[in-house]
């Protein structure tokens, strides 16, 4: 149990102490954070992986188990944000993988895995008739897009405000400067009255609604099937194309939330796990969109990418997906998530604290906020103060669960691996309950 001496603090001063400690414990990941500060910008390639005062450097992985350079072992209850769903050097994973290598890279060609992970694809996601494979989930969501816009010949694509489609689809607090110029509609998530005016109000020129069925970046909030439903209804009265972002929400039952709901887009978009562990993305949907993609047709649209169907992730995707996520285990993962999310609740709520965890199955999000949360806008706080307040917290919540030996993302995101086990979910559990003793008075005071 921590020292009861991080009692009674203010949430700034709280973190602030916890960063101290974080610094002293680590001092290798320091070094090489202050190293790689001189040839990246912020010493950092993926602006997510950062947080303060410097993250941790990641010597090795095996199972649900991470090693630092200064060799602490934590409990990996992130899951390389959803796309670690095989845990670390899984051996299926790796005789793909070797079994690949051995037969050639960079063939320049179809290969012998390309074919088979498009098939199971197929029969796995009820959307998709026809699928092409790219490199990342933000690709796929561009391709899907474009697609749109190109058979539709409209032009606008309704977003959701907070939503995150890649690194060129950021829809929170107002958008990015790096985001593509496409003409966007901004709506409300679980809004029906709303969003349904605006597509009225905009019928005649939106191409594409895209939506993730539960936000994933945006807090684990899943869409209300009924708003499902009504965006389903409006986009075949008016000809819009349905676009279900699955990056992350596909491993949240056999077929994705789009079996789960039955609520059937007309195209699909893919990333992550679905690669076995290698940069993967793919994008898919009914015949009639993807059709067009055909290179016998006179007036096919061209998709190239040198490394779509590299075969490292088409071996570890297919063995995978065949292999180790089956449908079985799939639903097993999630009732294991289901439980996990109870469990936090049932703690937050013995404390007293506004703090809550969010999701469907094996991936939340865990909040500082006590009232219900439908949209992002319910979560975050209305003034610079409470912003503030709030980044103390959630930095403090992080370090404290790392020096307890459970590695999670600073937002408080978590997903679950497959090795990760009832007995690991129990102390992550007991490690919150410990935190939220220590800190209780900080976070009652900081996020009231």
């Amino acid at each position: 149990m921590a020292d009861d001496s991080r009692r009674n603090r203010n949430a700034s001063e709280a973190a602030a102490e916890a960063d101290a400690r974080y610094a002293a414990a680590n001092p290798r990941s320091r070094a090489r954070y202050e190293q790689s500060t001189q040839s990246m910008p912020g010493g950092n390639t993926r602006s997510v992986l950062f947080y303060s005062p410097f993250p941790l450097t990641w010597a090795s992985g095996g199972g649900a188990t991470l090693t630092d350079l200064d060799g602490h072992a934590y409990t990996d209850f992130l899951g390389e944000f959803t796309a670690g769903l095989y845990g670390h050097s899984n051996p299926v994973i790796r005789a793909a993988m070797q079994g690949a290598l051995e037969g050639g890279i960079g063939l320049g060609g179809p290969n012998r895995y390309d074919a088979d992970l498009a098939a199971e694809l197929c029969r796995r996601f009820p959307s998709i008739e026809l699928v092409r494979f790219c490199n990342s989930g933000t690709e796929a969501n561009l391709l899907a897009l474009s697609t749109a816009r190109a058979i539709t010949g409209r032009d606008k694509v309704m977003v959701f405000d907070g939503a995150y489609h890649g690194s060129v689809f950021t829809f929170g607090h107002g958008g990015s400067p790096l985001n593509v110029p496409f003409p966007f509609v901004t709506a409300s998530f679980n809004d029906t009255e709303g969003t349904l005016a605006s597509i009225e109000r905009h019928a005649a020129d939106l191409a594409a609604i895209i939506i993730e069925p539960m936000m994933g970046s945006g807090g684990g909030i899943a869409a209300d099937t009924e708003f499902l439903a009504a965006l389903r209804e409006a986009a075949d009265r008016h000809g819009i194309v349905l676009v279900f972002d699955e990056v992350m929400t596909s491993r949240l039952s056999p077929s994705g939330l789009q079996g789960a709901t039955g609520i059937i887009p007309d195209m699909t978009t893919l990333g992550k796990y679905l690669g076995g562990g290698a940069s993967f993305g793919a994008f898919g949907g009914r015949r009639r969109f993807m059709e067009r993609f055909d290179p016998r047709r006179a007036d096919a649209f061209g998709h190239h990418g040198t490394f779509n169907n590299n075969v490292l992730s088409m071996a570890a995707g297919l063995a995978g997906l065949t292999q180790l996520f089956t449908p079985e285990a799939a639903v097993k993962l999630n009732a294991l998530g289901d439980k996990l999310r109870e469990d936090i609740n049932r703690v937050a709520a013995k404390h007293g604290l506004p703090f809550q965890a969010l999701g469907v199955g094996s991936i939340m999000a865990l909040h500082f906020h006590a009232g219900r949360i439908r949209r992002p806008a319910d979560a975050e706080p209305h003034d610079p103060a409470g912003a503030a307040r709030m980044a103390d917290l959630q930095r403090l919540f992080h370090l404290e669960m790392i020096e307890r030996g459970f590695f999670m993302a600073r937002r408080g995101f978590i997903s679950l691996a497959l090795p990760i086990t009832e007995a690991d979910c129990a102390a992550f559990t007991a490690a919150i309950d410990d935190t939220l003793s220590v800190q209780g008075g900080v976070v009652a005071e900081a996020a009231a």
